[in-house]
């Protein structure tokens, strides 16, 4: 569910652990941006204009969602999606943006259904193809432009039945395979342009034959000889790098990942330490940006089993940064998901940093696969408080337990009886929960499950505006006599908000109540047709209205001091696992509660 954002005119200025101010940053409140249906792998920007590849279909942006077949450009200040939508048949894995061609690279064999192997160069005004054209054996995974060539990086063995050992490069004038030819032992998964030097990272433990050169080396931009006066010697697999005058920035993996900021003859200046891998990595003026599938990262250099903290951590959701001088920085965005942020992008030129990868929340608001912050702050439309729960179901605390994307910490737990169990489904990039199915007449013992969270004072909205909403997936068969989405509180006990599915007919209904009177907004439409629905009830002062994708279909008048302060847990696919529990039988995604 896309929460739109406006942005004002607020500096945001970070401070390390021990208090010292640093220059203006990006604000940690994600700006205005489209989203995909798809994982979203690179990005890249250009001007005013962002480029992003990935595995997605579909791009919505501005309420309408367009036919995007992994790669796409829009605007970088408004989210605007441009016409341009070059069509390829597989993953895009890697972009890079020079001379006005975009470079991509990836698992396609076309693009725009003419013949492109693993590699490409595309127009970035109309999308048509270049004459780069090629035959690639392996898989690349990274590219980068500089020195009048396109260089390749990845599992290669060949180009055009020419010997290639995980590294090529083209002659970006003609398109024709070049003679930059140095050759490493294993993958390579990143590689940075300088003026006199290419950094290369991966898995590999030999660059041109040389034992000395594990995971990280540089070479001659336009012969390949290995610069032997650059010696890191990274502790596990690179992933990422970013490169700078005085040297190169690298994020590792490993049982705990790693941001290291290395000289231009490899010692190490400092190194921060994450619980997971840090897959990403760029700079925008004296800050570092990093992103990965962590969680936290750690307060010294130290970790242990399975990367995590022995010396303790702070919260960092798959995002952080790091001034110049290795100081872990406050700045803390929160996504959500397991694979988390796969690459980054600076724009010096809009002071902004983009962040692409497998989430779905950012924030505490809905930035499917791609994210961009400014560097000024963003104030949401709708409430200045956020979310106080927010479930995708994508992450999981235990068995039966799901996280609450929010950040206020109100777990959902599986209640059940009569062996009714979640049933995970893919939806999207991530996964939606599947509620029991309906069962014969007379079914007194049929499964019953929902998911609650206990009661806390921050799910009371009292008189305060109040939405909340779902994304739903309801065949006919589904349908029943009611069925709740959603329910907070009872009427006649301290009072409710619920959303539910009324009927066989299976028009949903917002409805909020205190005492003996319940006040309901019910949908002209169906949503009972196999297909997803985003499903919103908005209560401001007098009014309680219901929205079925992002479209107005009802408005009921209420009481201006209705309060709604229950005691009573928040429950979501049913009000109880008791008779007549009101057990929704569909799927559901992305459940939501704002106050405020």
């Amino acid at each position: 569910m896309l929460r739109r954002a406006i942005i004002t005119g607020l500096a945001t200025v970070l401070v390390a652990a021990g208090g010292t101010a640093f220059a203006e940053i990006v604000s940690s409140q994600p700006s205005t941006a489209p989203s995909f249906n798809g994982p979203v792998y690179a990005v890249a920007h250009a001007g005013d204009t962002v480029y992003v590849g990935g595995n997605f279909t579909s791009a919505s942006a501005g309420g309408r969602t367009v036919a995007r077949t992994r790669l796409a450009a829009f605007d970088a200040r408004t989210g605007a999606l441009h016409e341009w939508k070059p069509v390829a048949d597989a993953n895009v894995r890697a972009l890079a943006v020079d001379a006005g061609v975009v470079y991509a690279a990836g698992d396609f064999d076309t693009i725009n259904g003419e013949a492109r192997d693993a590699v490409a160069g595309i127009n970035a005004t109309d999308g048509t193809v270049t004459p780069l054209k090629h035959s690639v054996l392996g898989q690349p995974n990274a590219i980068a432009a500089g020195h009048g060539r396109v260089y390749l990086g990845g599992r290669i063995t060949g180009v055009d039945g020419q010997p290639r050992s995980n590294l090529a490069a083209f002659t970006a004038a003609t398109g024709a395979l070049d003679t930059w030819a140095p050759t490493t032992d294993d993958t390579v998964n990143a590689l940075a342009v300088t003026g006199d030097r290419v950094y290369l990272g991966g898995s590999f433990h030999k660059t041109n034959g040389v034992r000395s050169t594990l995971r990280l080396a540089a070479v001659d931009p336009a012969t390949g000889v290995l610069d032997k006066t650059f010696l890191p010697k990274p502790v596990s697999q690179v992933f990422a790098l970013a490169a700078h005058p005085d040297g190169v920035y690298a994020a590792l993996g490993g049982l705990g990942g790693r941001a290291v900021s290395y000289t231009r003859d490899g010692q190490a200046r400092w190194t921060r330490v994450f619980d997971g891998d840090a897959q990403a990595i760029t700079q925008l003026d004296d800050v570092i940006y990093v992103g990965g599938h962590f969680d936290k990262a750690c307060t010294t250099t130290n970790n242990g089993t399975r990367g995590i903290c022995t010396d303790g951590s702070v919260v960092r959701g798959k995002l952080a940064a790091v001034d110049r001088e290795g100081n872990l920085l406050d700045w803390a965005p929160q996504a959500n998901g397991v694979a988390g942020t796969r690459q980054l992008a600076a724009s010096p030129r809009l002071g902004a940093v983009s962040a692409v990868g497998d989430f779905t929340m950012v924030g505490g608001v809905s930035r499917k696969r791609y994210v961009t912050f400014s560097g000024v702050a963003p104030r949401l439309e709708k409430a200045a408080i956020g979310d106080v729960a927010a479930y995708n179901f994508d992450t999981t605390i235990s068995d039966g337990t799901f996280d609450d994307g929010s950040g206020h910490g109100h777990l959902l737990r599986t209640v059940s009886r009569y062996g009714g169990a979640p049933t995970m489904i893919p939806h999207g990039d991530g996964q939606a929960l599947r509620f029991p199915a309906k069962c014969g007449v007379g079914g007194g013992q049929c499964p019953r499950l929902i998911l609650q969270a206990e009661d806390t004072p921050d799910l009371n909205p009292g008189t305060k505006p109040l939405r909340y909403g779902a994304g739903v997936l309801l065949s006919p068969a589904e349908t029943g006599r009611g069925e709740n989405i959603l329910q907070k509180g009872y009427a006649t006990s301290g009072g409710q908000y619920k959303l539910q599915v009324d009927g066989l007919s299976g028009k949903p209904s917002c409805g909020i109540g205190s005492g003996t009177a319940v006040h309901v907004a019910r949908s002209r439409t169906s949503v009972a047709d196999g297909k997803w629905h985003s499903l919103e009830c908005r209560r401001n002062g007098p009014s309680l209205a219901i929205l079925v994708d992002d479209r107005l279909e009802a408005v009921t008048a209420v009481p201006a001091d209705l309060t709604i302060d229950s005691a009573e847990p928040f429950t979501v696919g049913g009000k109880g696992v008791g008779q007549n529990n009101d057990q929704f039988h569909g799927t559901l995604d992305d459940v939501w509660v704002q106050i405020g």
